[in-house]
Order: C-alpha cells, then structure tokens, then sequence
C-alpha cells in the first residue's frame, strides 16, 4: 500500500521517529493486546478492552476509558499485515471488511504504522490518512502530534534498553 502511496498535506497526518527500540519490539506493542493495552493511549487515559485478530480483514478493536469515565470505542479492519514491517488498518470498515457509519462528530481515517531499520536503531512512522481536510484538522486540533508522542514514550517505557 505504502510503496505507491504519496503524502497529501491537506488529508495526511504523520508522526515518525528514530528510536532503539527493535522492530519486534514495536510490532508486539501494535500486536499484542497484553502489550497495547500497556502503551496506546497517553496516560490519564487507559485502554481497558483490546482484540487484535492479525490479518487482512481481522479486527482491530480497543476500548480507551478516561479518567472521568469517559469510553472510546475503536472498531476497525486490518487491510495489511507485513510481519515487523508494516500494518495499515480503518474504522471505515469492522472485521470481514464490514462497512461501518460514521460516529455522531467523529471521522473515519486510514493508518499505517511502517517500521524500518535505521542503522543500529529502528525508524518508526505512523501515516494517517483522513477523507476530507476537516476531518484531518479536527485530529490536528486534538492533539494529534502530542498524544502519538505520548504514547509512543509510554511504549519506549516498556522497553528499557
């Protein structure tokens, strides 16, 4: 997907970083629900629910609780798996490749995680493609950049050098 796949500023959002962590190590964070749970949200926030069925059409789903009780409920559909390479899901679809409405003032998107080596590190970058530049400002707006970094530090945490 992503070997043809050109950035559009106007719908895409991207977070990256040059990190030690090993590939293995990112991937089991994106693969395994014991290790997402720990790390995909930035913290007051949890996640308190996660199913991760590891293929094309497979489910993505985690549920993100606040901490004044707060839900997010995140469906979605795998659309590749490239084992400790690469990983694109959507919420515009749920297991089966189901189509899914939107929420009441949410937005759909599209993500790739691509993870790369980089010398003796590894380059981690995360590649979100919305539907319609509102939809991408409004992600922008809601900390996009913060939160991803966030989260990330929180996965760095797990795994100490």
């Amino acid at each position: 997907m992503s070997d043809t796949f050109k950035l559009n500023p106007e719908l895409d959002l991207v977070f990256e970083r040059t990190t030690q962590l090993t590939a293995k190590q990112i991937w089991d964070g994106w693969t395994k629900p014991e290790i997402l749970k720990k790390w995909f949200c930035p913290l007051p926030w949890k996640v308190t629910d996660c199913r991760i069925d590891l293929r094309p059409g497979g489910e993505f789903y985690n549920v993100m609780e606040g901490p004044n009780g707060e839900k997010a409920i995140n469906q979605g559909c795998y659309l590749e798996v490239v084992d400790q390479r690469r990983l694109v899901w959507t919420g515009m679809m749920t297991k089966g490749f189901r189509p899914q409405a939107v929420p009441p003032g949410g937005f759909h998107f599209v993500a790739q995680i691509l993870i790369a080596p980089a010398g003796s590190n590894t380059h981690y970058r995360a590649i979100v493609s919305h539907a319609e530049p509102a939809s991408r400002i409004q992600h922008e707006k809601m900390g996009f950049q913060e939160g991803w970094g966030m989260a990330f530090e929180q996965l760095i945490a797990l795994n100490p050098k």
